[in-house]
């Protein structure tokens, strides 16, 4: 039985269908699923600003197979935008606004399924932590990546204009070239070209069944992701009439094919906060530590920026995501009993699918000649986070630095910082109070990672931080340290000069002081006063959970 007949049938109910007859239904529309459509589009952000188009489309097409469409919008922030600015700190908590506006909107209206259209980094997981908890048949459509920008023959991306910040504060560049960049590489719509965080999510909820093969790296000005938008309405009619919901779907096996997915392309860290986020609204067990176990036995296999030299759209001529699930099904590295949103094992999914990689390209390797033989994303722990943390190791030689510690309170004292040259090689850069709580809101450093890299010290400095980084940064860098400063992790207890051991080898992450100081100076710790206490960022930070369970607001 439809959930919308709860608001359509009887004479009872003649109230509520009058208010669908003002919005077009007719006599014979009260018999048919109520569709919603999450349209994420907004002009805030080119990766967005395609959506509204596609959610146009959906809704024809929703029509055309006997549903009932209604669209609704959900917000948007603009990482890039915000980036290194006070509004960062809204980027992650938009995560849990989007997911709260669509299970409401959802749910008040009793809709049978939805179709959530998306592109910025926040509406992927925002949308999937939604369909999660509501469990209504769903789809996911990515708005779709962005074509690279182009300067003196190279491929641009929005990240190399935040390098190019750092290479003209080391002299390396002038200030015309830095405009050069500037205007050139992001040259129209769709999500940031590099295996950054919306081309990773956008790969694992394709990896996990929630959208359709190869939707998750097409670009936002093609025809095809129209004709996939289309493709992916008439889809979930199909699973309103079978009942397929996403928690048929999210099983332990799919969250794990997605890891090894994410590990495979080189994505984002991000990758780690969402997923775990996506599983605690799916009742799965997933922790950080299934992460790790992954990335000891999947190789990065995939050539792509930020460390690497491809962007998504050569990704996508390669094969796109079904050919790297062949690969690594083939390997034994997903399970292809998994079950999609087509009501297809992910093994029939890929049955035509070459078992190697294409000859003619360069981006994806086979998994005999790997980029990298272990994943790159590694779960560290230690003295600085007995909880765990995030580290980045690609685009580096050698994971593993110990020196002296410089303590940073802000993000921005530690750009300022960089830019004016004070850092130097064999730093361990350690940037606090920007934690899920503590900042509040996680803020990414883009800003001062890039400008390291720019500085030519990307594999020299080890950057540590309770904050995030973006899906553009690359280098020995260390987020989601917990316990985070705010509430008392050891991270608060760091001091300038400080030995600190950041040995992704051995999973370490270690302050080489002794115990008893590190206790006397736990106990002349004073927490601090709250940045925020009013407004969403206020809420945000007195519901928020750690960032090693997903930063998540609705469980913490």
């Amino acid at each position: 039985m439809l959930r919308s007949s709860a608001i359509t049938q009887g004479v009872e109910r003649s109230p509520n269908r009058a208010m669908l007859r003002a919005v077009g239904f007719g006599d014979d529309d009260f018999n048919k699923p109520i569709i919603g459509i999450a349209n994420g589009y907004s002009t805030i952000t080119p990766c967005n600003i395609g959506l509204n188009h596609l959610a146009q489309k959906a809704e024809e097409a929703i029509k055309q197979d006997g549903g009932m469409p209604q669209m609704f919008g959900t917000i948007t922030v603009s990482d890039g935008i915000s980036m290194g600015t006070e509004g960062m700190k809204y980027s992650l908590v938009s995560r849990e606004v989007i997911a709260d506006s669509i299970e409401t909107a959802c749910n008040a209206q009793s809709m049978d399924g939805v179709i959530a259209i998306g592109g910025c980094d926040k509406n992927m997981p925002g949308a999937m932590i939604a369909m999660a908890r509501m469990n209504i048949p769903a789809i996911f459509v990515y708005g779709g990546t962005i074509k690279p920008g182009k300067l003196d023959g190279k491929d641009l991306t929005v990240v190399s204009a935040f390098e190019a910040v750092g290479q003209l504060a080391s002299g390396k560049i002038s200030k015309e070239t830095l405009i050069k960049v500037e205007k050139n590489c992001i040259p129209g719509a769709g999500s940031c070209g590099g295996m950054f965080t919306a081309n990773t999510m956008s790969a694992a909820i394709e990896a996990m069944g929630l959208s359709l093969p190869f939707s998750s790296t097409m670009a936002a000005e093609d025809h095809e992701k129209v004709i996939s938008t289309e493709r992916s309405a008439q889809v979930l009619v199909d699973a309103i009439k079978t009942n397929i919901r996403p928690l048929d779907l999210l099983t332990k096996e799919a969250f794990e094919n997605a890891i090894s997915v994410v590990m495979a392309v080189g994505g984002s860290t991000n990758a780690v906060l969402h997923l775990l986020a996506i599983a605690r609204s799916s009742d799965i067990e997933l922790s950080i530590d299934d992460f790790e176990r992954i990335r000891q036995k999947v190789p990065v296999i995939c050539d792509l920026k930020p460390s690497g030299k491809y962007v998504t759209v050569d990704l996508h001529k390669a094969g796109g995501i079904p050919q790297v699930m062949k690969i690594l099904l083939e390997a034994g590295l997903i399970n292809g009993n998994c079950k999609t949103i087509e009501n297809k094992t992910i093994q029939e999914i890929l049955e035509k699918i070459p078992k190697k990689p294409p000859l003619n390209q360069e981006v994806i390797r086979p998994i005999s000649s790997p980029i990298y033989p272990k994943g790159h994303l590694a779960i560290l722990k230690g003295n600085i986070a007995s909880e765990g943390s995030v580290a980045k190791i690609s685009g580096i030689k050698e994971p593993v630095l110990t020196g002296p510690a410089k303590v940073f309170e802000s993000e921005e004292a530690c750009l300022e910082a960089i830019l004016k040259k004070e850092i130097h090689a064999g730093d361990v850069v350690v940037v606090r109070n920007e934690g899920p709580v503590g900042g509040p809101g996680m803020r990414e450093m883009l800003a001062p990672t890039s400008a390291i890299v720019g500085q030519g010290l990307g594999d020299k400095v080890a950057l540590i931080t309770d904050g995030r980084f973006s899906g553009g940064t690359y280098g020995l860098v260390v987020g989601h340290v917990a316990p985070e400063a705010a509430i008392g992790g050891n991270i608060a207890l760091i001091e300038n000069g400080d030995s600190i051991t950041v040995d992704a080898n051995k999973k370490l992450i270690q302050l080489n002081v002794d115990n008893q100081v590190i206790a006397e100076r736990k106990g002349k710790w004073v927490k601090p006063m709250a940045k925020y206490t009013k407004g969403i960022l206020g809420k945000y930070a007195r519901l928020v959970s750690s960032s090693s369970k997903g930063a998540v607001t609705d469980q913490a």
